[in-house]
């Protein structure tokens, strides 16, 4: 607010305000804003210097009941209020604070700040390692993908040197002995609130203790407190909830979050969309959407994202030796069933369900889209299994509508797809692995060894086929992707339309926390933030959202070389019969497995599924009751939808097909 904007109080005002019961250590050292109104300022108590903006205006509250911004039976001291607040019982005092236009603070204990603050910016977070060796240093705008490189690029310490120095000078840049309460934001029947910035439109509503942290709201994005919640040591990024009791230390909560329920959490960081209920969270790294909703989930030492934690899913981090050290990692779109139980140090490849108990550190990182199944203390690997279930297709269509992000700038940058170069290199190599272990087992064992898993030979077979399936799937849809993109009249058109771009995305990819990027991409961002040539928090960023917004190009660059190596054969040099021939491919593993994932659904609508239905009734009653509940088979949406997919997929493969064939007949240009 400019200097130039206030002015002494007059005589007469100082009068009205000691006629309402109203006090001042020093009444010089109160100022005001034209538009002040001393009448609505009541059993008020000013100490240290304090400005008091325009009181001229009416806020509405809950039910409807209107009330006259003003200042009643409240200690204010060493604060800046803007215009139209409405400050009321305060049982202790509002002190070190400025209070922007059409704040509401309304029965509440205390809220205050004390010396310097850094508002939870700069805490170090124990994530993964209990014991900090995997610390992450938390601030207003951290992203999933910068928290992933500092809590698992150790090994390149002289860059996460410079990136925790360049926290530390935000952390500087921001530290303050005044904390702020932005624009309209509403605080009411709250006890303590100690040293806390607090945005724009957040709600406040019965908090029990908030203390040393940012509420990151703003319009477009509130952000929700609600009762009964303590916080300490935390960041709350916009557009986010912790409510009805959650208990949180220690954290960083990114957008879009929920943690509710008697939720607690302790040295942990949450980004985009993640939700937290009845359970407990601990050194957890929860990658964007992951979700656990029951009281008695434990997630420890770990790194998740885009899981569902089912009921009473947990995990052990030591042996009681040398400590809680061990962490492990489950990668993105995993789940894990009731009951579930991991042993660290482990790590579970992408899209796995886990299901029983698992106590020898197992890694099936090369083997995406598997069920790993406990079975008299043994852990089972059926590889590739998950990519006929419907639920995994189902989840990959729901992320999307599930991102509860409201504000124009989006944080985390997160790629939904289930066929990437991340997920397609793995598969490759779970099919050379897989060859690998029959061929070292002989053809005739019928059980496999792998990384401390057992695989069937049925399962491996199967594992094989799958594999090879999706990844002409992805390939199919590649390059129709990459054809529709050019104009082609002559087979050397379509050999030049196939040619990599550039070499922008070649090589391995990576899954940095819901961003699908290059390896290389960043080892080269490290090197520069190495050598200075990157020096600001925001040029990291850029680079993440760069990769983000380039992915298809990049994932073309990447499929040009990948086909070479799959099919041993460059695809500038393959003739139009070739592509062809990829294309009919495709159609025949999207129609497969597009029938894999009806046959699957379809045991959703079984007899046995029927169970409980039509509970006072014969069997026709339990019919009718099940489709008034359920629906029918052939008329539910997800059902339609797959074949509706088959019928779309089938008809554009022939077309590509037609048109390359036609292609392939016509007169060549000279």
């Amino acid at each position: 607010m400019p200097e130039n904007s206030y002015r002494k109080l007059t005589k007469s005002e100082i009068l009205q305000l000691e006629k309402n019961n109203s006090k001042a250590d020093n009444w010089s050292n109160i100022e005001v804003k034209d538009g002040f109104d001393p009448q609505r300022v009541e059993h008020c108590r000013f100490s240290g210097k304090v400005r008091i903006g325009q009181l001229n205006q009416a806020i509405t509250f809950y039910g409807n009941i209107e009330k006259a911004c003003g200042l009643y039976n409240t200690h204010i001291h060493n604060c800046t209020l803007g215009d139209n607040v409405f400050i009321s019982h305060v049982k202790n005092y509002v002190a070190n604070y400025i209070i922007e236009d059409h704040v509401v603070i309304d029965n509440t204990d205390l809220i205050a700040t004390e010396g310097e603050s850094t508002f939870g910016n700069g805490i170090q977070v124990a994530v993964l390692d209990e014991t900090g060796g995997r610390h992450v240093p938390i601030y207003d705008n951290l992203s999933a993908h910068l928290a992933y490189i500092v809590a698992f690029y150790k090994h390149r310490q002289p860059s996460i040197d410079k990136i925790e120095k360049l926290i530390d000078n935000y952390t500087e840049s921001i530290t303050s002995d005044f904390g702020i309460i932005g624009q309209y934001a509403r605080i009411s029947n709250c006890k303590e609130i100690r040293n806390v910035k607090i945005g724009a439109y957040t709600q406040i509503v019965g908090a029990s203790k908030i203390i040393n942290g940012s509420i990151n709201s703003n319009e477009a994005a509130p952000v929700k407190i609600g009762h009964d919640v303590i916080l300490k040591n935390f960041i709350i990024s916009s557009g986010s909830e912790v409510i009805d009791g959650a208990i949180v230390s220690s954290c960083f909560i990114g957008q879009g979050c929920k943690l509710g329920s008697q939720y607690s959490a302790e040295n942990s960081l949450f980004f985009a969309n993640c939700q937290g209920f009845h359970g407990e969270a601990c050194s957890l790294f929860a990658g964007p959407y992951t979700v656990t909703h029951h009281k008695s989930t434990l997630l420890i030492a770990g790194m998740f994202s885009f899981c569902n934690a089912g009921s009473g899913s947990n995990q052990s981090n030591h042996m009681y030796k040398l400590g809680p050290i061990h962490h492990g990692v489950v990668e993105r779109g995993s789940k894990t069933t009731s009951d579930s139980y991991i042993l660290w140090p482990a790590k579970i490849g992408p899209f796995t369900m886990v299901m029983g108990r698992h106590y020898k550190n197992s890694d099936t990182s090369e083997m995406p889209f598997s069920y790993l199944i406990e079975n008299k203390d043994d852990s089972w690997l059926s590889p590739g299994m998950n990519l006929k279930s419907v639920g995994t297709i189902r989840d990959a269509m729901k992320w999307p509508r599930r991102d509860t992000r409201t504000d124009p700038k989006k944080m985390d940058c997160v790629n939904f797809n289930l066929l990437s170069p991340f997920t397609i290199k793995k598969m490759a190599q779970g099919i050379q692995k897989l060859k690998e272990i029959q061929r070292i087992s002989g053809e005739t064992s019928e059980v496999f060894s792998y990384n401390n898993t057992k695989i069937t030979h049925r399962a491996l077979k199967r594992g094989l086929e799958l594999y090879h399936m999706a990844i002409m799937k992805f390939v199919g849809n590649s390059i129709i992707t990459r054809l529709n993109t050019c104009t082609i009249e002559t087979p050397e058109a379509m050999k030049a339309c196939l040619k990599a771009d550039s070499s922008a995305g070649q090589g391995d990819w990576i899954d940095l926390a819901g961003l699908i990027a290059p390896k290389n991409v960043i080892k080269e961002m490290l090197d520069q933030v190495e050598n200075k040539s990157i020096n600001q928090l925001e040029e990291i960023e850029k680079v993440f959202y760069s990769l983000h917004d380039n992915y298809y190009n990049m994932e073309w660059n990447w499929t040009v070389d990948f086909i070479a190596s799959y099919f041993g054969r460059p695809i500038e040099e393959m003739e139009v019969n070739d592509i062809i021939d990829i294309i009919k491919e495709w159609i025949r593993s999207v129609v497969e497995i597009d029938k894999m994932l009806y046959s699957d659904a379809k045991k959703e609508f079984r007899l046995e599924s029927m169970t409980g239905f039509g509970i006072d009734g014969d069997h026709k009653v339990k019919q009718l009751d099940f489709e008034n509940v359920r629906g029918k088979f052939e008329s539910n949406d997800f059902v339609k939808e797959i074949l509706n997919h088959i019928e779309r997929k089938t008809n554009l493969g022939n077309k590509v097909v037609n048109n390359l064939n036609e292609l392939q007949n016509s007169p060549k240009t000279v």
